[in-house]
């Protein structure tokens, strides 16, 4: 699609902020007013369509497609997506430990169980662990615990929280993300300790290395997101 427009700016209205295209309200691919609850946000919205050249690559307009999302996708769905979220504490990454060998086994507790430990304390959901591949059933208390966790976001928190999860593979690292328990490099590296251990053992493979390093820019991507959901500064315009 060509460039239509010269000008680009973010305005306050009573439901949040908008982006306008040389005066145009900017809709969503659903046809929707992209509508987004900071100035924060509305501004990295607003330099996407800025930087844009003679053609609109959207492409190069990720936090505009999380934006979209979460209006057109997840806003109208909200339940099915925290229960989606939810669904990962069943299954999650960090309750299936490996029994050998003993470098990774000893590597695994000693990252990922301070974050079972803080879920258990902070989101009152206590997740147990298993050795090897065989499911292990969780408790209905610590599903519901997590559960309560997802669905206290707003629909663009929760578009964060489902990039999060998917791309950690794990809600309780999501959620301790989120809730500031530990920094994005911290649970990056946890969410990648057996790929690590795989390369250290074996040495890198091209095809994962590719893989690992564009979910990493998409995850860098919804940590911007979330930053301008969250950021309500005082005096922003409006």
């Amino acid at each position: 699609m060509k460039r239509f427009y010269n000008e680009v700016t973010a305005a306050a209205t009573e439901d949040g902020y908008v982006i306008e295209l040389d005066g145009r309200i900017v809709k969503t691919p659903g046809k929707e007013t992209l509508t987004v609850p900071t100035f924060a946000l509305a501004e990295a919205v607003a330099e996407e369509w800025r930087t844009q050249a003679d053609d609109i690559d959207t492409n190069t307009m990720p936090v505009t497609k999380l934006a979209n999302t979460a209006i057109d996708r997840v806003q109208p769905r909200f339940e099915a997506v925290a229960a989606d979220i939810t669904n990962f504490a069943s299954t999650d990454l960090l309750c299936y430990r490996a029994d050998e060998p003993a470098g990774l086994a000893a590597r695994q507790n000693d990252i990922w169980t301070p974050y079972l430990e803080w879920a258990e304390s902070v989101l009152s959901a206590k997740l147990v662990t298993t050795d090897g591949i065989m499911p292990v059933r969780q408790s209905e208390a610590a599903i519901e615990a997590i559960a309560g966790a997802v669905n206290a976001c707003d629909a663009f928190e929760l578009t964060a929280l489902h990039e999060f999860t998917n791309g950690f593979g794990s809600v309780v690292l999501a959620l301790a993300y989120m809730k500031e328990f530990a920094s994005f490099e911290a649970i990056w590296e946890a969410s990648i300790l057996d790929q690590t251990h795989q390369e250290d053992q074996w040495g890198e493979d091209y095809e994962a290395i590719e893989n690992k390093e564009k979910l990493l820019a998409d995850l860098k991507v919804a940590c911007q997101f979330l930053s301008q959901v969250r950021n309500k500064i005082a005096g922003q315009p409006g």
